[in-house]
């Protein structure tokens, strides 16, 4: 499937959703040529939005995109009859390609509850699933057997896999049904897992730079691997310096400085600090992506 991007959910100074920014995100993603889009994820910020606003986000990046690529909305909850209430709201999204699930959280379930989790999820809708392992983030991991189980669902069409392990990843590429899509959680890890076999990448860094992550993952999924290491090896830093603090705060550091959004978090998140911004600001510099500085190499003509 390519590269798609884990959207941020852009707010106003006020703290309110944007939604014009996110229309502008949107437009922009299509235009630079993104594969797919993943609203209201851990880099949309979900778990701060309210219920309406997170069913709000998702009908705007839809009605945006116009089914021009396909839509993921982020939809994740440590109650299992909670989760099932809001995928089947979800349901009646018009256009809306599938829903991204995570682990559940806090609750460290084990693999039969996981199991039993997603099952019911799936079985509540007919859009297509694709699980997220995140266990940085829920506290529990989502071992290949239980994905394994999951699979024989006939909705459940892939992972995002972001435990960083790629032993385990590997187990997943080598045992998983081949219709069954596996896509990188991690920027830094896309290259590994895309050579292993994967599907393709849900990318942070994709918002500020989703020509170049689009076509790194292209280059990969066509055996272009001079050409998609050339990629990664540019914007590397960039993708790992999206993580020196919690996500999304370096990223929505970055957008405002290539003048793509405000840098305004919901709490408990808050903007990065001086010593990380005054770090970024030099990445972005040498990258010549600040906003008003005219761009210098091949790969950053589209800003």
């Amino acid at each position: 499937m390519g590269c798609g991007t884990a959207l941020v959910t852009p707010f106003r100074k006020d703290g309110s959703v944007d939604e014009p920014a996110l229309h502008a995100l949107v437009s922009w993603q299509i235009e630079n040529g993104i594969d797919f889009l993943v609203p209201c994820g851990t880099t949309g910020e979900a778990s701060t939005l309210t219920e309406t606003e997170w069913l709000r986000v998702v009908e705007a990046v839809v009605g945006t995109v116009a089914g021009r690529v396909p839509v993921f909305a982020g939809c994740s909850h440590n109650s299992t009859r909670e989760a099932v209430i809001r995928v089947q709201k979800l349901a009646q999204v018009q256009g809306l390609t599938g829903i991204l699930s995570a682990n559940p959280y806090y609750n460290r379930p084990g693999q039969e509850g996981q199991y039993r989790h997603f099952r019911a999820i799936a079985e509540a809708v007919d859009l297509p699933i694709l699980l997220y392992n995140i266990p940085s983030r829920t506290g529990t991991n989502l071992e290949p057997a239980t994905v394994l189980r999951l699979a024989e669902l006939p909705n459940v069409i892939g992972i995002k896999e972001s435990s960083g392990n790629l032993a385990q990843v590997t187990e997943l590429l080598t045992t998983a049904p081949r219709s069954f899509k596996i896509f990188s959680g991690d920027d830094g890890l896309a290259l590994p897992i895309l050579a292993l076999g994967g599907a393709g990448l849900v990318s942070v860094a994709s918002n500020v730079i989703p020509g170049q992550m689009g076509r790194m993952v292209r280059s990969a999924l066509e055996n272009d691997w001079v050409g998609a290491r050339r990629i990664n090896r540019q914007f590397f830093r960039l993708m790992q310096a999206h993580f020196w603090e919690a996500n999304p705060a370096p990223v929505k550091a970055v957008l405002s400085m290539i003048g793509r959004g405000e840098d305004v978090l919901r709490l408990p998140m808050v903007p990065v600090s001086a010593a990380t911004r005054r770090k970024l600001e030099c990445i972005v510099g040498e990258l010549g992506m600040l906003a008003g500085v005219p761009s210098t190499g091949e790969d950053l003509r589209m800003f």
